[in-house]
């Protein structure tokens, strides 16, 4: 019996995990609409600087149309890396035209299960790479969730997080991140969370609720003083005098004794109408001045301040990691890498930071036998003795050569450091 002909239709497709980049020029119909040979002449010029650095970063251009090109990448460092050193070709070449005749592209990147067709690629990792690219700023890069997950800790990057976006088409939200700050300090247009409309009249009521709050319970605080205040002087005025050595109790309203015992005064001279048992008023201040009072401690930041050098020396030498600043509604999340040094139980480090290197962090702290740490970095304009800008505490461990510390700046904008000890450039 003969065979039947397969169906090439009913073959299983060949599929590949792939990260792609989509890119189109914004406002290209305006572009091309106003000056139509000049738009293209400006488009093949960026066009060839782009499929030159896709070519540098081993990818591969397999799709374009019109004004969209699409790109795969084996690797999503090298897709994200592709992407910024484009947007920083292409802003340079754009920068010596007229801003309404410049051509920006927008970029968005996704990994994600695609579907080989020939040579080209289809399916939802395209699709959403796609719809990302949408959401980009005119010469701006947006990434999904799925990228983040392997770049995060490989490239000096800041993001925006907008959070899980939903798209036209596409059935799943898609995490979505902007990229607002690129390695070397260049900064791209970045698109910037959506706040709600109605927040900040929210956040006015709050305000303006705690203050009405605290003033009536400032009012009402400072009645009962008053009150006690008076009640206390009423009561002194009918107390007899107490006697150096006994101290007669409080008669009753007819003016009988209502105790004839006597008892010791006190060494430093508090007489029994004066002490806490008798007048609750002075125990509860009493009982404020004993937890005000200073008790006895290592110095701060000096953890085990009388050990000796020697038993420190197992923590001695080069720790580097990254040092990040978590995102905020005004603040990207930023991470660099930078070191410090432990010498004894002192930990210190300096660098520069900013686009233009002029803002210095200045890094110092202690390590106690134990291996608990405590850092302060110190933030100041254009030196380490110039203006201080802004501070962070930090607090944490330092085991087998991994120091983990957490923190959080004065306006609330939490922070890590999270060293390895350098052991001759082995990390």
């Amino acid at each position: 019996m003969p065979e039947e002909p397969i169906d090439p239709s009913a073959q299983s497709l060949e599929r590949k995990l792939a990260t792609i980049l989509s890119a189109d020029v914004a406002e290209f119909s305006r572009l091309m609409g106003e000056d139509e040979e000049d738009t293209l002449r400006t488009f093949r010029g960026h066009k060839q600087v782009f499929e030159s650095l896709v070519a540098m970063h081993r990818g591969r251009i397999f799709n374009t149309a019109g004004d969209a090109i699409l790109a795969e990448f084996n690797s999503a460092v090298e897709a994200v890396r592709c992407a910024t050193d484009i947007q920083a070709a292409l802003r340079t070449r754009n920068d010596k035209l007229p801003p309404n005749r410049q051509v920006r592209f927008r970029i968005g990147i996704n990994l994600g299960d695609v579907m080989l067709q020939g040579a080209d690629l289809m399916g939802d990792g395209v699709n959403v790479a796609a719809r990302l690219q949408t959401a980009a700023e005119p010469g701006g890069i947006c990434i999904s969730g799925s990228v983040h997950d392997q770049i995060r800790n490989k490239l000096s990057l800041s993001f925006f997080s907008l959070g899980e976006k939903s798209f036209k088409n596409i059935q799943q939200p898609v995490r979505t991140f902007s990229i607002s700050e690129i390695e070397g300090g260049g900064v791209l247009p970045a698109t910037k969370p959506d706040e709600p409309a109605t927040k900040g009249g929210f956040v006015k009521w709050v305000i303006a609720a705690a203050v009405i709050l605290l003033a009536g319970g400032g009012f009402w605080a400072y009645t009962v003083h008053q009150r006690n205040a008076t009640e206390q002087a009423g009561a002194a005025s009918t107390q007899p005098p107490a006697t150096p050595a006994t101290a007669t109790s409080a008669t009753s309203a007819s003016g009988a004794p209502t105790s004839t015992s006597t008892q010791p005064v006190a060494s430093s001279g508090v007489s029994p109408a004066a002490s806490p048992a008798a007048n609750p008023n002075a125990m509860v201040a009493s009982n404020s001045m004993m937890a005000a009072a200073p008790k006895p401690h290592a110095p701060h930041g000096s953890p085990d301040a009388g050990a000796s050098s020697a038993a420190f020396a197992k923590f001695d030498g080069v720790y580097a990691g990254p040092v990040c600043f978590a995102e905020t509604k005004k603040e990207p999340h930023r991470c660099f890498r930078q070191s410090g040094t432990i010498t004894g139980r002192k930990i210190t480090g300096q660098w520069f930071m900013g686009p233009e290197k002029k803002i210095v962090m200045v890094l110092s702290g202690d390590v106690s036998k134990s291996g608990d740490v405590v850092i302060e970095m110190v933030m100041h304009s254009g030196t380490a003795d110039g203006e201080r800008m802004g501070s962070v505490s930090l607090q944490g461990t330092l085991r087998d050569g991994v120091m983990d510390t957490t923190g959080t700046w004065r306006n609330g904008r939490p922070a890590t450091l999270n060293w390895r000890k350098d052991n001759g450039g082995a990390q």
